[in-house]
């Protein structure tokens, strides 16, 4: 029961940081949704200006900027996690405390995750009832959102701890800002956040399939656009991602921790 007090209150504390300042939180919410419209839905609307009843691999053009709403809102929860945060931590020596109290680095930074994801979860739902109020996509069953949502929240789970990863690099690096970066670049282009993976080479799709990065974008579209078919085959890779991953981070950190000075002290 202590324990678990302990995660509440590192999730209200994180929850109150996030929100502290109300500009930075109102265009949290707002920025997204003007970020598609002005980017995505132009690009796309300047694509078949042309030939409005063009299909581009099975795609038509609503059904092009319904692919693109979901991405946005598979970022917003699946990937919208940093590790900047760790990997300061450990730069500037601040993890000694973690070493000392009761509860520990990585419950308190697993703690904040869980309260960022309920924010991006509200920013969402927010963004998708802007997105349909202006009739961007035309219709959404309850069911399709809830297993979607749920679906994303799985994934968060392994993108958290590719995170994490990334993080606690910072035993043996300065900055790890590059490496967040090149990850959130190949994650953009392997999940099919840019473009559907439809108008890749399908033997490179072949290959994809075996790695996580399409089961971070393409495959909870799906699920949000209500196609099942891949979700089991999503769900046991994902797994396998997050069983990886995990023991990873699990022997970085012993090893980081053994070398670690507290120099930032």
């Amino acid at each position: 029961m202590a324990n678990l007090l302990k995660w509440w209150q590192t999730m209200r504390i994180s929850w109150s940081r996030y929100t502290a300042y109300r500009l930075n939180f109102f265009l949290q919410v707002i920025g997204p949704a003007i970020v598609f419209f002005f980017i995505k839905y132009s690009l796309w609307s300047a694509i078949f200006s042309q030939e409005p009843h063009k299909v581009i691999q099975g795609y038509d053009f609503q059904g092009m900027i319904n692919y693109h709403v979901w991405t946005l809102i598979v970022g917003l929860v699946a990937q919208g996690h940093t590790a900047m945060n760790l990997s300061e931590d450990i730069r500037l020596g601040r993890i000694s405390t973690y070493l000392i109290y009761p509860f520990n680095f990585w419950e308190f930074h697993t703690a904040s995750f869980f309260s960022f994801q309920i924010l991006q979860f509200c920013i969402a739902l927010i963004s998708l009832g802007i997105l349909l109020a202006i009739g961007v996509i035309s219709s959404l069953t309850l069911s399709t959102l809830c297993i979607g949502f749920l679906f994303c929240f799985y994934v968060s789970l392994f993108w958290y701890l590719l995170q994490y990863l990334t993080g606690i690099l910072g035993f043996w690096l300065e900055e790890t800002w590059m490496l967040r970066v090149i990850l959130q670049i190949v994650a953009g282009f392997l999940s099919g956040a840019i473009i559907p993976l439809e108008l890749y080479p399908q033997k490179f799709v072949a290959f994809l399939n075996y790695t996580p990065f399409p089961y971070l974008t393409y495959y909870p579209v799906k699920v949000f656009s209500g196609d099942y078919s891949h979700l089991m085959q999503a769900f046991l890779v994902i797994a396998f991602w997050i069983g990886i991953t995990f023991v990873l981070n699990h022997l970085v950190w012993k090893k980081g921790i053994k070398n670690y000075t507290a120099a930032g002290m």
